[in-house]
């Protein structure tokens, strides 16, 4: 059944079956041709992953908390990027935040995990979009 929904959009958009009408196309929208932010997933799920952790190490609520907040965040700001490659600052100002927070963490505890991981993924990250930044002049 399954496969029987999906086979219409298996099938190439200058077939018969896509211009019948009534057909599950309808129900479907079409597939766009958008570039997915699998850099920007993956760190939103680094983050989420890594708060997770902390609440099942050590028990820490906050660590659950703020790793789910920030973790929505990015996996917001990779959706607009997704969506729209110059909407980067949702994305900017969270990896931006988590820079100077977990950097902070970094600096007086010396400790690799779980504040240096995050600093360098986070540092990379702003790194990665201020390049995108910098790429793709704004319009004014």
């Amino acid at each position: 059944m399954f496969l029987y929904l999906l086979l219409p959009h298996i099938v190439l958009s200058n077939s018969t079956v896509l211009q019948q009408p009534g057909n599950s196309s309808d129900i479907f929208p079409p597939v766009s041709n958008m570039t997915v932010d699998w850099v920007g997933y993956g760190y939103a799920a680094l983050i989420a992953s890594g708060g997770a952790i902390g609440y099942v190490k050590a028990g820490s609520v906050p660590s659950l908390a703020a790793g789910l907040l920030f973790g929505g965040l990015a996996g917001f700001g990779a959706y607009q990027i997704s969506n729209d490659p110059k909407n980067i600052w949702v994305s900017l100002a969270t990896s931006g935040a988590l820079t100077g927070v977990m950097g902070k963490r970094f600096y007086g505890s010396r400790k690799f995990m779980p504040a240096g991981l995050m600093a360098g993924a986070s540092l990379l990250m702003v790194g990665k979009l201020s390049l995108a930044l910098l790429q793709k002049p704004q319009e004014s």
